[in-house]
């Protein structure tokens, strides 16, 4: 049953997702809000969503770019390389952006006729980004719920899992992730050195999936 809207960055996570729940996914809506790599995540976003026949739109959020302070806003050389962990990646939080897409998501659910909102985060992220935490999520799917007239509800199966755990359903799924974006400074190819192709590398790796994606 076709139920679900599905928050798609083009990014592994949220294509895995993608095709993991392919036959309930209504929708797929990417957010263009200014980022260094939006262009190229959402070309990957429409280019999963063409291929599976589920509809896609982009929908555009400008004034984060332009109020919201992050290094992810900022131009690729203020992304900084290293590892993924909370102390080198807290200049990329943009402030409240789940939140904020989730509530957008949440009205075009309810104008569709929709029952899910699905995101997906994961366990990688709580440490970092406190809009993919549990708690938070939770309380978003109670108000999402309470706010809307068929009483939509947030649907989160990675919350608790590892991004490695994520690979390996995509591995299952016969995914190629270089059709996926996740480098944060948002050139041609991913730069191999910021802490989010760190991540992926690492990911695929433990996932035991070979990594085509080109890397600087």
């Amino acid at each position: 049953m076709k139920d679900s809207l599905l928050v798609l960055s083009g990014g592994l996570d949220s294509t895995t997702m993608l095709y993991e729940y392919k036959e309930r996914i209504a929708l797929a809506v990417s957010f263009d809000y200014g980022s260094n790599h939006n262009k190229r995540e959402i070309g990957f976003a429409r280019l999963h969503c063409e291929r599976l026949g589920i509809r896609h739109i982009v929908i555009p959020l400008p004034f984060m770019k332009e109020y919201f302070h992050s290094s992810l806003l900022e131009g690729a050389e203020a992304i900084p390389e290293g590892n993924y962990d909370e102390e080198n990646m807290k200049s990329t939080v943009v402030p409240f952006r789940n939140g904020i897409m989730l509530s957008v998501a949440a009205g075009l659910a309810e104008n569709e006729g929709l029952h899910y909102v699905m995101l997906a985060n994961h366990s990688g992220d709580h440490t970092v980004y406190p809009d993919c935490r549990p708690e938070f999520v939770e309380a978003m799917s109670s108000a999402i719920h309470a706010g809307t007239w068929n009483g939509i509800k947030l649907l989160v199966p990675y919350t608790n899992i590892t991004k490695t755990e994520i690979a390996r359903h995509g591995k299952t799924l016969g995914i190629d992730y270089s059709e996926t974006w996740s480098c944060y400074k948002g050139g041609e190819v991913h730069c191999g050195k910021c802490g989010t192709c760190r991540e992926r590398r690492q990911a695929l790796a433990e996932a035991g999936v070979n990594d085509t994606t080109v890397y600087e």
